[in-house]
């Protein structure tokens, strides 16, 4: 948000959504992270749209996929991220499933690991 871009979040649901829209006005007391949902509308206006479709209504250069979502819309952002639970097995294989067809249609792509300290690339 720093650096003035524009996210979409794609989950698996509308209750998933809904969790996410939560989580955001109240994970923490002393800061906000401008977003929106359709049920709020006003996508234009929002930084961070959260949605269950494969939509960019808020012309966003990042999109996030969580809970093993796809796109087939990735040509429309600039990057994409690909959230996963690194300790869930099946989600793990998901994702590596999710990465052979990346690389095999030809998108570039960097791996990165949550650690005890921060973030380390690995691939």
């Amino acid at each position: 948000m720093g650096q003035g871009l524009r996210v979409v979040v794609m989950a698996s649901s509308g209750e998933r959504v809904d969790y996410l829209d939560q989580l955001l006005w109240t994970y923490d007391d002393a800061s906000f992270l401008a977003h929106g949902t359709a049920k709020e509308g006003n996508a234009a206006r929002q930084p961070v749209w959260l949605t269950a479709s494969d939509e960019n209504p808020n012309k966003a250069t990042v999109l996030f996929l969580t809970d093993g979502m796809e796109s087939a819309k990735l040509s429309e952002y600039e990057r994409c991220c690909d959230l996963f639970d690194g300790n869930d097995p099946v989600a793990v294989e998901a994702a590596r499933a999710r990465w052979r067809a990346g690389k095999a249609a030809g998108h570039a792509l960097t791996y990165w690991e949550q650690t005890g300290t921060g973030w380390a690339k690995r691939a």
